[in-house]
């Protein structure tokens, strides 16, 4: 058996085409309570662009594999690995910033992380559900407590994680409200979605505030329309943003209404992977695949996310994500 892997590696913080290079570097060892799992399928999220970019770079050190989700078959476990044998299929998200990424064949993962695919997931489906979701839950069940009844605004709807938002939030019994462009109403209308509006077409608070406002939002896209967001909540409300922000909040309309704040950065987690589990297995949630490219065709998968490059001129970003297929 071979003790090499193929993976993707970055060698140069930069534009797509000229950050990643392909290499084969030995295959990792399970650790104690480690398993090591073929990478059937991974994808790419606006985490790695930012790194790739080097937003990142002091804790990134170069070259690197980087990458976080990971859907594949265990082949192999560590002392003390004894949740899961060699052939389970499973699906986790990887630790950010720690250790090797998922741009790779393999991967060695501690157990706590990992839990079985849902069956009625493929690899390409699990992959691209890993991040987004248990960011869409954590964001949305675990730090806005989302009940029954309430109007969730969730920025994005068509987007990776807007996508999985809208699905989790009627899951959990809400009224969904979603910012998205007209060319999208349909798409998030069949996700689930209430109401939709168009973002690009006008100011989005009037119409949401004709609504009777909301109690929670769910910020993917930060900048003026985290700034905004608390124009449109309900007294108590909440919001969730998932971007990072360098520059400072004027957050007097937030005060004004008594409104909480939570800035997440998803943290990987078996309960997380098993509540989305759940709702896929119910049938409340189903992920979005807007392509699939090989491992190789890395750098084009990035291109992609961003909508385009210098030279090849803009393109559409597809719905939902973008996965890579590295067992295809």
């Amino acid at each position: 058996m071979s003790t090499s892997m193929r993976v993707m590696e970055l060698v140069r913080f930069g534009e797509a085409d000229t950050a990643f290079a392909a290499r084969e570097l030995p295959r990792p060892a399970p650790g104690p309570g480690q398993v090591l799992v073929r990478v059937e399928a991974t994808s790419v999220n606006p985490l790695d662009l930012q790194t790739r970019r080097g937003d990142y770079r002091d804790q990134v050190a170069l070259p690197a594999v980087i990458g976080n989700d990971v859907s594949g078959v265990v082949v192999g476990t560590g002392p003390g690995a004894d949740d899961f044998r060699p052939g389970d299929e499973v699906w986790y998200l990887a630790p950010i910033f720690a250790g090797q990424g998922t741009y790779a064949e393999f991967h060695v993962v501690d157990q706590a992380l990992v839990a079985r695919k849902p069956e009625g997931l493929s690899h390409v489906e699990a992959a691209g559900l890993a991040l987004v979701g248990m960011t869409a839950w954590e964001a949305l069940a675990e730090r806005a407590r989302v009940r029954a009844g309430e109007r969730v605004l969730v920025h994005g709807g068509a987007g990776g994680v807007g996508s999985v938002a809208v699905q989790v939030a009627k899951a959990l019994g809400a009224e969904v409200v979603t910012t998205a462009r007209a060319r999208d109403h349909e798409f998030v209308a069949g996700l689930g979605a209430d109401r939709a509006i168009d973002f690009s077409a006008g100011d989005y608070v009037p119409q949401v505030r004709a609504l009777g406002g909301v109690d929670v939002v769910l910020d993917t896209v930060g900048g003026d329309t985290l700034a905004r967001s608390p124009e449109v909540l309900a007294d108590r409300g909440r919001v969730v943003s998932v971007v990072d922000i360098p520059e400072p909040q004027n957050l007097l309309a937030a005060w004004g209404v008594n409104a909480t704040y939570h800035f997440l950065f998803v943290s990987p987690g078996r309960a997380k992977l098993a509540a989305l589990g759940r709702l896929v297995d119910q049938g409340g949630l189903r992920p979005v695949i807007g392509a699939v490219l090989p491992l190789a065709d890395l750098a084009q998968a990035h291109t992609l996310l961003e909508g385009g490059s210098a030279t090849e001129g803009p393109r559409r970003r597809p719905r939902g994500k973008i996965t890579i297929a590295v067992h295809p």
